[in-house]
């Protein structure tokens, strides 16, 4: 394989709320922390540890206005996306952060007290669903 893939699936905890910042031309960036957590038994204590893992979520237009509207701390996500490292420099020392550019965001947590339907997948906008069908009496004569 010749070709290379930059892909991060992620299921975890929003550690705080949604940060946004607002640009010309009406485009956004929505950043909060996300918490994964890996829990193991010691072998020699017998002690359950678990670790948490921290990582910095990047969402983008749409997809960050929506996440600004129905998360909150403590809400459970699924996030897909790429890592992206950042660079810059402060009091004369480089900085680096790595970040999480999302792009595929689907709600876990269920959010039934504000409206908002669960899971939601966030990244296409949903068609609303065709009304249920109703079962037809056997002895319907249509050919279909």
């Amino acid at each position: 394989m010749s070709g290379t893939i930059n892909k991060v699936i992620l299921i975890g905890h929003l550690g705080d709320a949604v940060k946004m910042n607002y640009f010309e031309g009406g485009n956004s960036i929505g950043r909060f922390p996300i918490a994964t957590n890996e829990s193991y038994t010691n072998r020699q204590t017998g002690e359950k540890v678990t670790t948490t893992e921290w990582h910095n979520i990047v969402v983008r237009n749409k997809l960050a206005e929506t996440c600004e509207k129905y998360l909150s701390k403590g809400d459970k996500v699924y996030c897909e996306g790429r890592i992206k490292t950042r660079q810059w420099e402060q009091e004369g020392q480089k900085r680096y952060t790595t970040e999480i550019h999302v792009n595929n965001m689907t709600f876990l947590s269920s959010k039934n007290e504000t409206g908002a339907p669960s899971p939601q997948n966030t990244s296409q906008p949903k068609a609303p669903e065709p009304p249920k069908s109703v079962v037809a009496d056997e002895d319907d004569d249509l050919p279909f």
